[in-house]
């Protein structure tokens, strides 16, 4: 495995632990029940997924149910509605099946492994019956995973084997991985900061050392499809990012959806034309020039945590050989730039965003 060059660590060892832990470090525990174990979750939906699949309605809900084994051994079978989520995977020509928003009602889950949730999204697998699609998400959980590894602002996931139950026709059912994201609200109660809602921001406001490693973590999984401070047009802030804190704290930029990443390298994905690149592992750097001090600390982080960002992608079972070798070479590529202080001169710090 290549190691990041000594200079390089050495200037980043004193500011290593506040960039990996830029807020007083959350312990495990403090997580809601559904998000304290890695466990894979057996979780049965039943629902009308012909009208959901056919319509995708993203405001409207459809009721549902859903269910899973208690710790007890019995079933808890609770309501759900659910309606379909998200952009680009939400268009029935790139998913046949669409990711989707669970609104539990807390009265019902109060007690139960689902205690403090209400709206989760749910991240499924966009061709059932595909076992490419199914390596793509259980790629994209691992994207989510290793961030969790870096730092506690990040999104929690819990990886899913699911039963889906279509209530109505003939009533067919499959099974299919997905994973659940942890909420805003409850990721906002976790950290301790406030979601900002805002229609956009600029770089002065953001948190340098955490939006430093942010980035840095983007140009490692191969992702450019994100911004920190802008959304798409006509939406609000911020791309792919959720902003947490205010003027007060500073914001941190928080990422999810990495489909468009090249860990990932989904069949569908392909990098903006505006960037130049011919693919998406093809890396670029997107951090804003400002943050370049923090640099040097932020491949630090990464460096620190190699093994357990590669452990994650050799422990996970249900990964094919293929899929595990094609993610290992391009974190193995990552360490290659990471241990050349020409190349991080080069394709990190004069690529930066001013």
């Amino acid at each position: 495995m290549h190691r990041i060059a000594v200079v390089s660590l050495l200037l980043g060892l004193l500011a290593t632990r506040a960039i990996a832990e830029p807020l007083p470090a959350q312990g495990f525990d403090d997580a809601d029940p559904l998000f304290q174990t890695h466990d894979l979750l057996e979780l049965r939906v039943a629902a009308p997924l012909t009208t959901l699949m056919k319509e995708r309605p993203d405001q409207e809900e459809l009721e549902g149910e859903a269910s899973w084994a208690s710790v007890d051994g019995t079933t808890v079978t609770v309501k759900v509605d659910l309606r379909t989520r998200g952009n680009y995977r939400r268009q029935r020509d790139v998913c046949p099946f669409a990711p989707l928003r669970l609104d539990f009602r807390k009265s019902e889950v109060r007690d139960t492994l689902f205690d403090g949730q209400d709206k989760l999204k749910l991240v499924a697998q966009c061709k059932p019956g595909s076992g490419r699609s199914e390596q793509f998400l259980l790629r994209e959980y691992l994207v989510y995973r290793m961030f969790n590894t870096l730092t506690d602002l990040s999104f929690r996931v819990r990886l899913l084997n699911v039963t889906w139950e279509n209530t109505e026709g003939r009533g067919k059912s499959f099974e299919a991985p997905a994973f659940f994201i942890e909420s805003e609200e409850r990721l906002a109660r976790r950290i301790d900061l406030p979601p900002a809602a805002i229609p956009s921001t600029d770089t002065e406001s953001l948190d340098p050392a955490y939006t430093s490693l942010t980035s840095v973590f983007h140009f490692f999984a191969g992702n450019t499809d994100y911004s920190p401070v802008a959304g798409p047009r006509g939406e609000d802030c911020c791309h792919n990012t959720t902003l947490f804190g205010s003027g007060a704290t500073g914001l941190f930029p928080v990422p999810y959806d990495f489909d468009m990443s090249g860990m990932v390298n989904a069949d569908y994905a392909a990098p903006n034309p505006r960037f130049g690149i011919r693919d998406v592992q093809t890396r670029l750097y997107r951090g804003r020039c400002p943050f370049n001090d923090h640099l040097p600390s932020s491949i630090a982080v990464l460096e620190e945590h190699s093994e357990s960002l590669f452990a994650l992608v050799a422990n996970l079972e249900a990964l094919a050989n293929w899929s595990r070798r094609d993610m290992t070479q391009f974190m193995e590529k990552f360490y290659e730039i990471a241990s050349d202080p020409a190349r991080v001169e080069k394709q990190i710090t004069s690529t930066c965003v001013p």
